[in-house]
């Protein structure tokens, strides 16, 4: 009988080898991230922020056009645009203000989803906003769903869900204010970058999709997602550099827009709406550098 328990004994030692293996790897790992926390915390402590310093750094980063025409987002819903601070400007809202750490973290993935937690962490006052979500390793189509099964696309999928959770937990740890400062430095850099009012801006790209690739006013608002008049500096923006897209041959107007919608009727329209024995010679072509 006590041969039977040390056996036992001896067997049941040696099954739990690995197990405890992996335990104190995971153990290892968690202390060493929690030292690294505390040693963040502590710099954020001896070094805080200078919160006028980095209010002009935010607000000197925005002035630079590169940055402004990424700053903001847009996207049609239900018949409306909806525009916010994009993750480009929400991630240069962070390193400008310091003593930030954000970022996502994958808790568990499995074959057909992954469970992810992304955050925001004020190291100074220890404010932190958290959000945690599951993504299906699903890819919706025009033709129907497909599961993912390359490590790459899942994770592509899974960085592009957790950029829009992180950019909300940023701006929720931001100060509001700040935020719509930053908002409205790029939107003045985007005006006073631009030779003419957005109005004509408009026009003029309307005219040039219109005389170069036979796209009409109504395909353009359909990629938009939106009337014309409705176009912000974002939407010229992403309609310029379809332009240049296309006159560098990279692509095809096909993809981009339905030409199977342009219309003989929407033409004549567009044709109603010019008044070329009123324009200058010199204004028939407007080129997208003046805009």
């Amino acid at each position: 009988m006590n041969n039977e328990v040390r056996n036992t004994s001896a067997i049941a030692e040696f099954e739990d080898k690995t197990p405890a293996q992996r335990r104190v790897g995971a153990e290892l790992a968690a202390s060493r991230e929690a030292q690294e926390v505390q040693v963040a915390m502590v710099a954020a402590k001896r070094f805080p922020r200078d919160a006028v310093e980095a209010y002009n750094r935010i607000l000197l980063d925005c002035q630079r056009t590169s940055l402004a025409e990424k700053a903001m987002y847009e996207f049609p819903r239900g018949g409306q645009v909806v525009t916010g601070p994009s993750i480009h400007l929400a991630k240069t809202l962070a390193r400008g203000w310091g003593n930030i750490d954000s970022g996502f973290k994958v808790l568990e993935q499995t074959a057909k989803e992954s469970t992810v937690m992304a955050y925001c962490w004020d190291l100074e006052t220890n404010y932190r906003e958290t959000k945690v979500f599951t993504v299906p390793h699903i890819r919706e189509t025009k033709k129907g769903a497909y599961p993912l099964t390359d490590p790459r696309d899942i994770y592509e999928m899974v960085a592009n869900q957790a950029a829009r959770r992180e950019r909300s937990c940023i701006l929720s740890v931001i100060p509001g204010d700040v935020v719509d400062a930053a908002v409205g430095q790029c939107n003045a850099t985007l005006a006073g970058k631009s030779k003419m009012p957005l109005v004509d801006m408009v026009r003029a790209l309307v005219k040039n999709f219109q005389e170069q690739y036979g796209v009409t006013a109504e395909m353009l608002e359909a990629y938009i997602g939106c009337k014309k008049e409705a176009f912000s500096h974002q939407s010229v923006v992403r309609l310029k550099n379809v332009y240049n897209t296309l006159r560098d041959g990279s692509a095809s107007v096909e993809q981009y827009f339905d030409m199977s919608q342009a219309s003989a009727s929407s033409e004549k329209l567009y044709e109603t709406q010019e008044t070329p024995q009123n324009t200058a010679p010199d204004e028939e072509q407007v080129s997208l550098n003046d805009l």
